[in-house]
């Protein structure tokens, strides 16, 4: 049995697999390639994308338990957590990056993990980045009054998370010689990459600066599979300025993208993998006769579209 048979989370209905949807975008097909979006986006109302697939398997493994999790003042992370625990009757607490947020008004997308039943404690930024210390994790927990809870890391990445992942890579099989996803803490492209058959190419997209990341997914992969798995790379150049941030420049092109394909572009990941694809098609990185699939990871939230 698969995180994804049990039955609590197999009552909710989940759309696996996922479709495959071809889109015909001239800044693709003028250059010999064909442009799938693999849409995770319509796996569940709520718990979409990524998320589900990072999450189920942890939520069976809490068993019932109240659910600790980390993300700053826009995670999605966050949200799908406290959807989740709503949809299943499980405790959340999420520890938020900020300790000055916590005598502030909350934005749309905490305000909607709290409408979730989540319950938020904030940590100053030198604790939060120390959080992955045992140490620093146990007063944290202590602080929170939740030492007996079950703990998903940021983002949800850890090697019950990148096993899940892994079945989007067998999902897509040989369909596409390429398949790119936008990166947040690196979870989806470990187990996406270790899913792939051979042959085939995963790339990601960082939506943060810092070029961290090609360590983290190996570290990802080496907690879940004792070693580095599949053929992968990542291109740091499209983030925008760092997580949660956009340009005018993002914004009209994820409208357009909107316009031409009928597909609504989520902007803090979805809309810097398809900008990154189109400038790398239009840069010859993939060869002509190529398939690229972009992993549609979420939806748009109303303060960012």
């Amino acid at each position: 049995m698969t995180s994804l048979d049990d039955p609590a989370l197999a009552a909710l209905g989940p759309r696996l697999p996922s479709p495959v949807q071809e889109v015909a975008d001239e800044r693709f097909t003028r250059r010999g390639l064909r442009l799938l979006l693999k849409r995770d986006d319509l796996i569940h109302p709520e718990l979409i994308g990524n998320k589900w697939r990072k999450l189920a398997p942890n939520l069976r493994a809490a068993r019932g338990r109240r659910i600790v999790t980390f993300g700053g003042a826009y995670s999605n992370h966050l949200r799908a957590t406290a959807d989740a625990g709503r949809l299943l009757g499980l405790e959340t607490i999420g520890v938020v990056r900020g300790e000055e947020l916590a005598g502030r008004p909350l934005n749309p997308s905490l305000a909607r993990c709290v409408a979730d039943g989540m319950r938020l404690h904030f940590v100053d930024r030198a604790t939060y980045r120390r959080k992955a210390e045992p140490d620093t994790l146990a007063a944290v927990l202590r602080a929170a009054g939740a030492e007996d809870a079950h703990v998903v890391p940021e983002g949800g990445s850890n090697a019950l998370a990148v096993r899940g992942c892994q079945e989007l890579g067998a999902e897509l099989g040989e369909q596409a010689d390429v398949v790119a996803v936008a990166c947040g803490t690196g979870g989806t492209l470990a187990g996406l990459a270790a899913g792939l058959p051979a042959g085939r190419r995963a790339l990601g997209i960082p939506v943060l600066k810092g070029g961290f990341l090609t360590a983290a997914v190996e570290a990802l992969q080496k907690e879940a599979f004792g070693a580095r798995r599949g053929d992968w790379w990542l291109d740091d150049r499209f983030h925008f300025g760092g997580y949660a941030r956009t340009t005018p420049a993002l914004h009209t092109f994820a409208e357009d993208f909107t316009a031409r394909h009928g597909v609504p572009v989520e902007r803090l990941y979805v809309a810097k993998l398809l900008y990154a694809l189109v400038a790398l098609a239009e840069e010859g990185a993939f060869p002509r006769g190529t398939t690229v699939a972009a992993v549609v990871t979420g939806r748009p939230f109303p303060d960012h579209t």
